[in-house]
């Protein structure tokens, strides 16, 4: 088969159908009756957000290429048109599942287990009612802000993604007319007051029943006494709505003298970008409906009725309020890293060797303790570190800070262009200034997405560079959900490299040759493709050939062209894949060797893991970058070798427990699907619950013996299921 026909559309998945399939398997674990019952409504409220930012960024985007008039075709041979129409028909089929699920499944059984969450304020008690009267007048009344709408005060703008509650008013007989709307002979006014955010949404109504818990939403206390709002009105009708709007930054880098201030400027714009979705009650006065897309300029394809509260990220707000531990996970506790002994001195313990670490099943203090240490440690000389996403508390930005005010050199690239995260680096950036950092705002027209921290170190013996690599970001928090890999090292190759990064980083110096570090823009993309290319050289020799990797999206069309050559040559290929994948399996002669398994769990899978067989010299990287285009071509990454073999073996065996989960992995079939597994006769296998229980048996025996020290690669072919 020639090459060229490897980038072929028909054997591509399109990149958006794709990410509404992993939000579908996202779903599939808020109905799935073996999670506990809050966990199911964390993940349908999971699905409601990411809903949110796809539309904000990637619906977005369709729209401006068509706005643009821009036709070209995506690796799957459809325009930005056809694009849209396909996510239109699956969003309206994926909200109703939503709502199915928590109506008919998840807010019965909270009911069952004595938790009543009141969506229509008609279900009141009495009892009830008084209440929710009495908190109405004395924490909504003083805050809210009706609007009319007439010929004097138009359209008022309303805040992307805010719920509001729209009305239709009529004058009542006798009362002086202070509204100036409506059409000739109709006698309703529209009026709008947005659902104060500066409240909680979910409020706990008290009970005097033992073991039983009442919450009622916010906007349900409001359609209550909405007509308080509206005096010398009736209220004809009132229903909540909310819009989502454009939320993509569109900042010309080359031309802004001070890209803070540009960035800036944008964040301000992101609240009124184009109406791109209006979300309804579902039960809304066909007047009042029309009347907003109107305003909002929306036409049928992008309205959706809620068969429930609009906004079903509520479900997460109630995370913690509701009482029951049977209700909840059993939380984990991070495990002390293997070969790092708690309070011992971190550098002494990195020179003993590379440590390796597997979050958040190892514990991300010590990340954090390497920055404290070299903060107030009187031997380093300079602190270098990247920035893409960190907590609203960061410890790590607290030691950075205690670094430059003790002396130290400390130089921090904080990427101010991390979507969504825009507004909190920027804050960060200026408290880093103010501490004498040097702040480096990213590099333009590239986002700087690798992980990694350099600390140098004036030693007896000379300078020592220690490194810390990941694959995830320095955030505190998110560490403690997310699955991310990472390694400390003081191997003066890699410190070189390190130096190298920074050097690059903060001005224009590029080394002649880089000794480990594979660095995006620069020649990530062709070592991938040299390292597939020595696959299938050894596939086509007779030898054997086998790739592995663990990403977060796959939606790159020559990576992916590239492993399609690779499967045709006989080629071994097996895949982790979280999110996006636009590859399709089973394809005779194509992709008949690849195999693709997604894991949704209770952590997000997040690490990137690459092996190659390498004629048995087994070369195993991690590192910063999925196989998307962006993070190949542009954004700065970072994908590190596991020189270590003790090291190795711990990272090959995250990946041969991962494709042998039959728990929470799904495979994707030759009809791009996503399957179960069939587990009958099988032992069960939960990856992220195997790492949890090898993390826990090191505090009972000796850590050193948990992990292989050898590793042979035995996957098998996915085992589909009998019944789909």
């Amino acid at each position: 088969m020639a090459e060229t026909a490897f980038t072929d559309p028909k054997y591509y998945e399109n990149r958006e159908l794709s990410w509404l399939k992993f939000n579908v398997r996202i779903l599939n674990e808020a109905k799935d009756r073996k999670n506990p019952l809050m966990e199911r409504m964390s993940f349908l409220s999971i699905t409601a957000s990411n809903l949110d930012e796809f539309f904000m960024v990637r619906v977005a985007s369709l729209k401006d290429m068509i706005h643009a008039g821009y036709t070209k075709k995506d690796l799957a041979g459809m325009t930005a048109k056809e694009q849209l129409s396909a996510i239109s028909q699956e969003t309206h089929d994926f909200i109703d599942k939503q709502y199915q699920t928590l109506n008919r499944s998840l807010l019965p059984l909270l009911d069952k287990e004595g938790i009543r969450i009141i969506t229509d304020f008609h279900d009141l008690t009495k009892e009830e009612g008084a209440f929710v009267d009495t908190y109405f007048e004395k924490y909504l009344y003083p805050v809210v802000t009706p609007m009319a709408v007439d010929a004097s005060r138009p359209f008022p703008l309303v805040l992307n993604k805010s719920l509001n509650i729209a009305s239709l008013l009529k004058k009542k007989k006798g009362v002086p007319n202070l509204m100036k709307g409506g059409k000739r002979g109709d006698p309703t006014v529209f009026a709008t007051v947005q659902v104060p955010s500066v409240i909680p949404r979910i409020i706990e109504i008290p009970s005097d029943e033992p073991n039983r818990q009442t919450f009622i939403l916010l906007e349900q206390i409001m359609l209550r006494n909405i007509g308080e709002l509206y005096k010398g009105y009736d209220v004809v009708s009132s229903y909540p709505y909310r819009v989502i709007r454009n939320a993509d930054l569109d900042i010309d880098e080359d031309d802004a003298a001070d890209l803070l201030q540009e960035i800036k400027k944008s964040l301000h714009k992101r609240e009124w970008g184009e109406g791109i979705r209006l979300d309804y009650d579902a039960h809304m006065d066909k007047k009042l409906l029309a009347y907003l897309m109107k305003q909002f300029n929306v036409n049928e394809s992008w309205i959706y009725p809620a068969s429930g509260p609009c906004d079903l990220t509520f479900c997460m707000k109630l995370y913690g309020q509701v009482e029951g531990k049977s209700l909840y996970k059993k939380p984990w506790t991070p495990r002390q890293p293997v070969g790092l002994k708690e309070g011992a001195d971190i550098f002494a313990e990195i020179r003993k060797g590379d440590i390796f670490m597997n979050h958040p099943y190892d514990s991300f203090e010590p990340v954090v303790d390497f920055i404290r240490a070299a903060a107030v440690d009187e031997k380093v000389l300079a602190i270098k570190q990247t920035l893409y996403r960190v907590s609203g508390n960061s410890p790590i930005i607290a030691a950075l800070q205690k670094a430059a005010e003790n002396g130290k050199q400390v130089t921090v690239l904080v990427e101010l262009k991390a979507r969504f995260d825009e507004e909190n680096n920027i804050q960060w950036a200026q408290k880093l200034e103010k501490s004498g950092c040097h702040v480096i705002y990213g590099l333009v027209g590239l986002k700087t997405h690798c992980k990694i921290a350099l600390v140098v170190r004036d030693e007896e013996d000379g300078i020592r560079r220690y490194v810390h690599l990941g694959t995830g970001n320095y955030n505190d928090n998110t560490a403690k959900i997310y699955t991310d890999c990472g390694i400390f090292t003081c191997k003066e190759s890699i410190g070189e490299d390190a130096t190298a990064v920074f050097n690059m980083l903060s001005g224009y110096s590029e080394p002649e040759h880089w000794n480990h570090l594979i660095l995006a823009p620069i020649w990530m993309r062709t070592k991938f493709y040299s390292l597939i290319d020595r696959e299938i050289a050894n596939a086509k020799a007779g030898k054997k050939a086998l790739i592995a990797a663990k990403m977060n999206s796959l939606c790159d069309r020559d990576m992916i062209a590239k492993l399609y050559e690779a499967s045709a040559a006989g080629v071994e290929i097996f895949l982790v894949v979280r999110g996006i994948c636009c590859l399709r399996t089973g394809i005779p002669g194509v992709s008949d060797h690849i195999h693709v398994v997604s894991i949704v769990g209770t952590f997000l899978e997040h690490a990137r893991i690459f092996y190659f067989y390498a004629d048995g010299q087994e070369e195993v990287y991690m590192g910063s970058a999925d196989w998307m285009p962006r993070n190949l071509d542009r954004r700065v990454e970072i994908v590190f070798p596991v020189l270590d073999d003790a090291l190795k073996a711990r990272v090959l065996h995250i990946l041969d427990v991962q494709l042998s989960d039959n728990l929470k992995a799904c495979f994707l079939d030759s009809d791009g699907e996503y399957y179960h597994f069939d587990r009958r006769g099988k032992k069960a296998i939960g990856s992220q619950q195997t790492f949890m229980d090898e993390a826990a048996a090191r505090d009972k025996d000796n850590p050193e013996n948990i992990f292989p020290r050898t590793f042979t690669p035995v996957w098998a072919a996915p085992r589909k299921a009998e019944e789909k």
